[in-house]
């Protein structure tokens, strides 16, 4: 009884350490008991008790020590690359010893094997081969194994062992099993003649146990990538909120179903661009504009084209520019919006028509000047600028300045003093801007009248200048 209280504290202390022990393992701990039978006879001995090695190994009636109820129970840790530790204990009555009947002798064990799994070498989830290796204690009530085979009344203390394993699980699912394993132990006795080698063998309920499983998804969360997010087995542990095939960490749109394509989001208007990207998701449209549509094909897109359906220009807000002279030259580069021009000039005619130079012929006859003076007067000047103005209008035309007497003084005086007021109106054209390149001045003297010099009236008329077109 002494041996049997050792064996069941042996046990507390075990099943305390495994509640307390990290668990960071998927189900990384293992509950199995059930029944086991303990067979000395084939493994060699001292005679006439045990047979030669393996010798009847399967005679269950006539060597197998059968426990008649629950026997056994191993608690074991996985611990990394498919091996294990568990710690077994056990229970049994002998009456069979070897080919002998002897008197009912209890019989404890209690092991400690490392184990590794053979299930990934056979590739299978359900069957599970094992082989194990390890060490442990043997307690047999007195019987013919002591020293002296007469002497059934000593007390056998026990005596360590090593044992091998080899065994079998079918797993029912991820936690539940059964088990079916032969254990060989090789006890080292005081009388090595005498030493009580055997085989135990052991079938149970196999429980697997101490995974976590936080968000409930079937994944335990060692393996799952989202262990407080459920999720599916296909990613993971990770979800799929819209269920598109791509889980919500590589879905740039997780609450829409969408395509790979488009990294998990959708393209309703079928434009190729997707409708995060889309300004116009539901009008089809190009990509180089947002997905919206450009139906003059100007480059500016429809919502914000003024003129959706005439090819414009983006700074015109979509809309041609006008040409309102109408001389090709748009007026947004036209110089001379509203006088037709050349494209060579910036849209400017390049020589003044009739009406402008019947405009300057008329400006420049108000310029009179003084009897025998070729000075400009005073109120001259607002008209001179008014011809500046039409001279720059012209910029690769070229102007003549003609200068005009009265028949007052003789012909050669008035001939010099024609040439003086035009050279004076040609001085006042260049000093207010106008190159000089492009003027010249000429005198007539009295010689083209326009009015009569037999008048003050027709003579003031005469002192004159005329600005014309240069051939």
């Amino acid at each position: 009884m002494k041996n049997l209280k050792s064996l069941a504290l042996s046990f507390m202390l075990l099943m305390f350490v495994a509640n307390v022990n990290a668990q960071d393992e998927n189900n990384p701990w293992l509950i199995s008991a059930g029944i086991n039978a303990v067979d000395i006879y084939p493994v060699g001995g001292h005679a006439p008790y045990q047979g030669d090695n393996l010798e009847d190994f399967l005679n269950v009636d006539e060597h197998w020590n059968i426990a008649p109820s629950l026997s056994y129970l191993s608690v074991g840790r996985y611990l990394n690359d498919n091996f294990s530790f568990k710690v077994t204990g056990s229970f049994n009555i002998l009456s069979k010893w070897g080919s002998e009947t002897t008197e009912d002798l209890n019989y404890y064990n209690l092991d400690g094997t490392v184990s590794y799994s053979l299930s990934n070498l056979i590739k299978s989830k359900q069957w599970e081969p094992f082989i194990g290796l390890g060490s442990g204690y043997t307690w047999i009530e007195s019987g013919p194994f002591n020293t002296d085979p007469d002497d059934f009344s000593a007390d056998y203390n026990g005596s360590a062992s090593v044992n091998g394993t080899v065994g079998l699980s079918y797993w029912i699912n991820d936690n539940i099993g059964f088990t079916a394993q032969t254990t060989y132990n090789h006890v080292f006795a005081y009388n090595t003649d005498n030493s009580p080698q055997h085989y135990r063998h052991s079938v149970g309920v196999s429980v697997k146990f101490g995974g976590t499983d936080t968000d409930g998804d079937g994944i335990y969360d060692k393996k799952d990538a989202c262990p407080e997010v459920p999720g599916l087995a296909e990613f993971n542990g990770c979800p799929d909120s819209d269920g598109d095939g791509i889980q919500d960490s590589e879905d740039a749109c997780p609450q829409v179903a969408g395509l790979a394509e488009f990294n998990g989001c959708a393209d309703t208007d079928g434009d190729g661009v997707s409708d995060d990207k889309d300004s116009c998701p539901s009008e089809a449209g190009l990509a180089a504009l947002n997905g919206c549509p450009d139906s003059d094909n100007d480059g500016v897109a429809n919502a914000n084209d003024k003129c959706p359906n005439q090819a414009g220009d983006a700074a015109n807000g979509g809309c041609p520019w006008p040409d309102t002279d109408g001389d090709s030259v748009l007026d947004k580069d036209d110089e001379c919006p509203n006088k037709a021009g050349t494209v060579a000039n910036n849209g400017c005619p390049e020589v003044p028509n009739e009406d402008v130079q019947a405009q300057l012929t008329s400006y420049a006859r108000t310029i009179n000047f003084a009897t025998g003076k070729s000075d400009i007067q005073e109120a001259a000047n607002e008209t001179l600028q008014a011809i500046v103005a039409i001279l720059k209008e012209y910029p690769k035309a070229n102007f003549v300045v003609e200068g005009h007497t009265d028949s007052t003084a003789s012909e050669q005086y008035n001939q010099k003093l024609s040439e003086e007021r035009a050279a004076t109106v040609v001085g006042f054209l260049t000093a207010n801007g106008v190159d000089a390149s492009r003027l010249s001045s000429i005198g007539f003297g009295e010689n083209s009248p326009i009015a009569s010099n037999d008048t003050s009236e027709g003579r003031a008329t005469n002192r004159r200048v005329e600005v014309k077109l240069a051939n």
